[in-house]
């Protein structure tokens, strides 16, 4: 039988990954319900996933003897930790309470876009100006679809509360993903995200103690708080970086385009959504200026 070759199980491995978090935002949306049958809260959410992560990056840490981060690196971990254990899980879990998880899965595309902008700005990178006008392409198509998407339900032309806070969450994930980049090379991939998640326990164990639920949950949102809080928060990552380290960053990370239609498809069984073909067209549209402009970001600048 041949072996598998390291690029092959990079892909499985990052493909995985992309499913995991694909999963994330129908899951999120079962977890916290809507504002007509609200579930848990997204304070409880943002709180109980990540001490659940937490608890098994503590016990990974440990079996791993892992060092400490230094000074220089708990400064990272803590902007990682902002930005991906409280911002993107916080506004992420009050968006899906008013929107579907496929509309939401329209904006969060913008995500890998929102990443190369934030590391362009705080590592100094410079950009072609072609990614800029992807970005900005991107950014206009999301507006475009957000707006039509309100007009449709009555509420008027323009961004809705809930668009602004998905339009946060992508800002907040993109700041923490580069502050976790920083210092992955010198502590490795797995042990970021597991850092980051022990560095949060002292805030997520009182604050999920401080937000547990007074009144009866369904149990199909327990599951998927605990799925968001194992897989998405933890071993989802992984899987995603182990296939970003063996089979390539640059050929891996183009499986991460796939991840809004996973969403979207995931949201028809999980939660009784339908195919909406002006959201399917929109996200294919953002995540083709998505693919444009990472290859802008990826192509080095003439000298």
């Amino acid at each position: 039988m041949k072996r598998m070759s390291n690029e092959t199980r990079g892909l499985w491995l990052g493909l995985l990954g992309v499913i995991i978090f694909g999963l994330t935002l129908p899951m999120t949306r079962l977890a916290t319900g809507t504002v007509d049958a609200p579930q848990l809260s997204p304070w409880f959410v943002t709180w109980g996933r990540a001490a659940l992560a937490g608890g098994l990056s503590l016990i990974y840490l440990l079996a791993v003897r892992a060092p400490w981060p230094t000074p220089v690196q708990r400064g990272s971990l803590l902007l990682a930790l902002v930005g991906n254990v409280v911002g993107y899980p916080l506004l992420l879990g009050w968006a899906l309470r008013h929107v579907t998880a496929s509309h939401a899965a329209v904006i969060t595309a913008l995500l890998p876009l929102a990443t190369a902008a934030a590391a362009a700005w705080l590592m100094h990178q410079r950009a072609r100006m072609g990614f800029w006008v992807f970005a900005a392409l991107g950014s206009a198509l999301v507006g475009f679809y957000s707006v039509l998407r309100a007009a449709q339900m009555g509420q008027g032309f323009g961004l809705t509360w809930a668009d602004t806070l998905l339009v946060g969450a992508v800002v907040a994930a993109s700041l923490g993903y580069v502050a976790g980049t920083k210092v992955t090379a010198s502590l490795g991939a797995e042990k970021v995200i597991s850092w980051v998640c022990v560095m949060a326990l002292p805030i997520t164990l009182p604050g999920a103690w401080l937000t547990w639920p007074d009144l009866s949950i369904a149990p199909i949102s327990w599951l998927a708080l605990l799925y968001v809080g194992v897989f998405s928060m933890w071993a989802g990552f992984f899987a995603w970086f182990r296939g970003l380290s063996i089979g390539g960053p640059l050929r891996v990370s183009q499986l991460q385009l796939l991840q809004p239609f996973i969403s979207i498809l995931a949201a028809v069984p999980l939660l009784g959504e339908s195919l909406d073909a002006m959201t399917l067209g929109f996200a294919l549209l953002v995540v083709l200026t998505v693919f444009m402009g990472r290859r802008m970001a990826n192509t080095p600048l003439k000298t």
